[in-house]
């Protein structure tokens, strides 16, 4: 047995090797010392008297799923090496192989996937020669694979950390750049010339899809692509060990259709994980996602990581969510029907994999028979139909077929394994059903043929017993021995009596003895018969979670909308954004609609560029992110949080919001900050929305300021102006208005009462005219001694900031005399009143506010020749 087992482990050094002996895996050696210490079971040893003791440690190979969860999680493969012959039928060591090896990114099983979300493998390939690239995902639970090609690489690893791949396949050598070292994904490296080969992927790709030609696949002229494509097959087909014909058509992703949120505003508009990298409470899909089924959930996070660009696709999901809003007892009807619909990608996916159970069965039986209440609801409702709904209706499919012929066949309550037996109803299978009545009612058979017996035999003490010698016999006493039918066959004589046989008893309990076995067997073949018929089947079950993720995805968003009162917003080509009465659905999912104060956003040809000011607290990153949080809900086709909202289309959303570091890759909180803008700006186009918090705080003022200000000037020139929202406290900054074209100054509104600071949160027309740093900060908590002293410090400043002012505006108006106009040159030896003023100013007591006015007193006399 060890021999096998070495045998069969050296092929699989990477891999835990659960071997199957008996009703258990076992694991033996380093594994079983590393499978011990990781899913804390008993480590014991084989041969426990012999001085060589082998580790040892097992788990139930009906339990295993859990511990095998356990260890993905954990970034381990496993091999799963089973029996391949019957113990049985084998001659000596029965023999054994591997059947599949287990990685995070291709499991397909329940217990082993996150439910509402996909489950990732993908494969990344740059070419650095010809600096192109392409990258490749697949949800193997499900099926559905996608991709796309680059000239940019940093654009394909962002992809990657967009869709959260969980395991990556990568040439030898390759390493993930350190910039997304934090990706979260198990690399796995492949060797280049076989698993990356151009020829054997393009082979592959046909033979796998069914196609002639690449174009086909949209894969023409996309080498770099086509491998990782490649790379996913070679991989699926070594570790399931098996074709993988259930991956549906190959959709290279075409970005020009989608509206593009890189992985950087996906994080800073805690869409998915909040900032502190928790998922759940907090985060936008946690308010959205009313769906009822992982299909609709899944479907709901794919529309959020792309959504869409086309006003006349969205306005036709707007219509769907439109009807669901307006049919509040259509919709609960819906609901409860969806309740009863499991997931059939995955089921589907099982079943044509080979790997499906009878309780998989038994989840696509209750799945199918629930379709005709899903539509009822639906087909009930009088009034137009939305042209997206109604092409649905007319292509549904009850699949009541394979409905009816599940239900015929499964019992109530399936046993979780195909050869325990106890599958099937009684009247699905006549040889079955004999074998049913044997095995459950074999003693009332012989019962039933003592009496049948007794009767012809006319013997009335004639008695039926059982021994492990004879098995069953009648039993005559001698007084009746004269009545012994011919029929009755000698067994034992005793004192008082004798035991006879007959055949049909004989025969009885020999079919009784095998029934067992018999139909353990003849189940499991009826079994592989059901799930052949529903494997051919797999189109339809593919187009019907199609159709009801789209049905979960329209009705959780008209849930959703209910619930929080949002309304439907005007989708439109151009570039206006007009908001009224907008609010944060997160925020205001956490402290309740009524503390929540609403506010106003317009962005057009005259207000391209809007610059917030306002103390910390006021409510400035909010108004950002709920801007861009509402234009994102709308172009997945959901209401959004405002009494009103037009939207134009944005071809992608940019934030930089927050500060962070990345100590570990050496990047300071002001580096990230400059990368971050650093992409915006050149990437952004005419058609983004770009929001900006607090530009430059990160270094020193003069050169925070000098960037911010810049930053706003690209911004405002490129290509008529970039839609933005830029939240500061570089007052400074208001000074642009009616000098970049459409930059408009905004506040968040303050009011002071009584010494204290009372938070308006209301968005109005100009520039704040304070920070209140140190009234926040004493709300915040900082000891009263250090808010006083820095109030003395903050009035001595403001003195000295203010004697700086006067000289300023004496010098002003000394600019008149001889020495500072342009056209008086100061004689020889003779010092430029405009030097001696430079000469004279207290720069530590100037604020950059104070030093700009002063710059720009001195600038405009020059100017006007005074």
């Amino acid at each position: 047995m060890f021999e096998q087992y070495l045998r069969i482990k050296e092929e699989y050094p990477d891999a835990l090797l659960f071997y199957r002996m008996g009703d258990f895996y076992e694991l033996f050696f380093d594994d079983a010392e590393v499978a011990s210490r990781e899913l804390s079971i008993t480590l014991t040893s084989r041969n426990p008297n012999a001085e060589a003791k082998v580790p040892m440690c097992g788990v139930p190979h009906h339990a295993a799923e859990g511990y095998l969860a356990q260890l993905l999680d954990k970034g381990y493969r496993v091999a799963i090496c089973d029996q391949v012959e019957d113990p049985k039928q084998a001659k000596g060591l029965v023999r054994r192989e591997v059947t599949r090896v287990l990685t995070p990114g291709t499991v397909i099983e329940d217990a082993n996937l996150p439910a509402r979300d996909s489950n990732y493998l993908a494969a990344l390939y740059w070419d650095e020669v010809h600096g192109a690239g392409g990258a490749a995902w697949a949800d193997v639970s499900t099926g559905h694979w996608s991709g796309l090609s680059s000239t940019r690489e940093p654009e394909l690893w962002q992809w990657l950390v967009k869709i959260g791949a969980r395991e990556l396949l990568l040439p030898q050598g390759r390493r993930v750049p350190t910039a997304f070292a934090d990706m979260g994904a198990q690399v796995t490296p492949l060797p280049e010339r076989g698993a990356f080969d151009l020829d054997a992927a393009r082979r592959n790709l046909l033979e796998a899809q069914g196609v002639a030609d690449l174009d086909a696949l949209g894969l023409s002229g996309k080498p770099e692509l086509t491998r990782a494509c490649g790379a996913l097959l070679f991989y699926l087909r070594q570790t399931q060990k098996q074709d993988v014909s259930h991956l549906e058509d190959f959709r290279p992703l075409d970005l020009s259709h989608h509206l593009i949120l890189d992985e950087v505003t996906e994080r800073n508009l805690e869409i998915f994980r909040r900032l502190d990298g928790r998922s759940g409470s907090g985060t936008l899909v946690h308010v959205l996602d009313r769906t009822v089924t992982p299909l609709g959930a899944r479907l709901l996070a794919g529309r959020l990581r792309e959504p869409w660009r086309d006003p006349t696709g969205i306005g036709r999901c707007l219509d769907c969510v439109e009807f669901f809003f307006g049919r509040d007892a259509a919709r609960a009807e819906l609901r409860r029907a969806l309740d009863e619909v499991h997931d059939l990608e995955r089921l589907s996916t099982r079943v044509q994999l080979g790997r499906a159970t009878p309780r998989d069965f038994a989840a696509l039986r209750q799945s199918l028979l629930a379709l005709p209440r899903v539509r009822q609801p639906l087909a009930a409702e009088t009034g137009e139909t939305p042209a997206e709904l109604r092409g649905l209706l007319q292509s549904w499919d009850d699949m009541s077929d394979l409905a009816a012929h599940l239900d015929v066949a499964l019992v109530d309550n399936p046993p979780l394994a195909s050869s325990e037996g106890g599958l099937f109803k009684i009247g699905f299978n006549p040889e079955l059903d004999d074998l049913i009545q044997l095995t459950e009612h074999g003693e009332a058979r012989v019962r039933e043929l003592f009496e049948q017996e007794r009767t012809a035999s006319g013997i009335p003490k004639l008695k039926l017993g059982f021994n492990k010698v004879f098995g069953y016999y009648f039993e005559v006493s001698k007084a009746h021995q004269g009545a012994v039918p011919e029929s009755f066959i000698r067994r034992q004589t005793l004192v008082n009596c004798e035991r006879y046989v007959t055949p049909r008893l004989k025969e009885l309990e020999d079919r009784l003895l095998s029934a067992s076995e018999e139909r353990k067997a003849l189940e499991y073949k009826l079994f592989l018969e059901l799930r052949e018929t529903l494997a051919q089947a797999r189109t339809r079950f593919v187009f019907m979670a199609g159709a009801l993720a789209g049905l979960d995805y329209w009705q959780g968003l008209a849930e959703a909308a209910r619930l929080n009162a949002w309304t439907r917003p005007e989708i439109h080509d151009g570039l206006e954004i007009e908001i009224e009465g907008g609010r944060h659905p997160v925020v205001e999912a956490a402290q309740g609609a009524a503390n929540y104060v609403p506010n106003d956003v317009r962005l057009d040809e005259s207000r391209r560029i809007l610059l917030i000011t306002g103390p910390n607290m006021a409510g400035k990153s909010t108004v950002l992110r709920q801007t861009a949080v509402i234009t994102l809900m709308a172009q997945i086709g959901s209401f959004v949080p405002a009494a009103r909202a037009r939207i134009g289309v944005a071809d992608r959303i940019f934030s930089r919001v927050g500060a962070s570091d990345n100590l570990a890759q050496g990047q300071s909180t002001f580096m990230v900050e400059m990368m971050e803008t650093a992409r915006i700006l050149r990437q952004a186009t005419r058609r983004s929305l770009v929001i900006l918090d607090e530009i430059g705080r990160g270094t020193s003022t003069f050169d925070g300021l000098a960037l911010a200000w810049a930053v706003a000037e690209d911004l405002a020139r490129r290509a008529g102006g970039v839609r933005t929202l830029f939240a500061t406290h570089y007052h400074e900054l208001t000074s642009l208005e009616g000098k970049l074209p459409g930059l408009r100054n905004l506040n968040i509104a303050v009011r002071e009462w009584k010494g204290e600071i009372v938070f308006l949160r209301r968005l109005v027309p100009g520039p704040a005219d304070k920070s209140y740093g140190i009234e926040v900060a004493r709300l915040a908590g900082v000891p009263r001694p250090v808010v006083e002293r820095a109030r003395e410090i903050l009035a001595n400043l403001e003195e000295k900031s203010q004697d700086a002012r006067t000289r300023g505006t004496l010098l002003s108006r000394q600019s008149s005399l001889p020495g500072l106009d342009r056209e008086v040159v100061p004689g020889p030896g003779e010092e430029s009143p405009l030097a001696k003023a430079l000469r004279d100013l207290d720069v530590d007591g100037l604020t950059p506010i104070q030093a700009l006015t002063l710059l720009h007193q001195w600038k405009q006399t020059f100017k006007d020749g005074r």
